[in-house]
């Protein structure tokens, strides 16, 4: 459930970045060159990240996969804010039509999650995205 939600999340959210993202001082986010898919439908894609604080609420990489008409979130990664730079990796499981070695896209967003509003409800606030062309193989 909890992995379904992050994925569900994660292309919502990447979509929503597109026209807002912004970075701060230390915000900074990158796409590897390079995917992968696996026999069985799994996509792994990766990159960097660095972010400086946290304490307002649990920071995100998430990350969304394009190739040709096709769009799915690809995972979350609980991000470490630290000031330092990390690796993040995200896998999912993508079934018909599965996703081809070659050439694709990916949308990444760094993003946190803030109480908002009386209720406390957690709002998005997007740290940095990164838009890169990358190949699967």
């Amino acid at each position: 459930m909890r992995i379904r939600l992050a994925l569900s999340l994660g292309s919502l959210l990447v979509a929503a970045a597109a026209g807002t993202a912004h970075a701060g001082p230390a915000d900074a986010l990158s796409v590897d060159a390079y995917g992968t898919v696996a026999a069985d439908g799994t996509v792994t894609l990766s990159g960097t990240y660095r972010c400086l604080d946290d304490s307002a609420g649990p920071v995100f990489v998430s990350s969304t996969l394009v190739q040709k008409d096709r769009s799915v979130g690809i995972g979350g990664t609980r991000a470490v804010c630290d000031g330092q730079v990390h690796d993040w990796s995200n896998s999912g499981v993508v079934k018909e039509p599965a996703y081809r070695t070659g050439a694709a896209q990916v949308k990444a967003t760094l993003m946190q999650l803030t109480p908002s509003g009386p209720l406390g409800v957690p709002m998005p606030g997007f740290l940095a995205a990164e838009e890169a062309d990358v190949i699967l193989g």
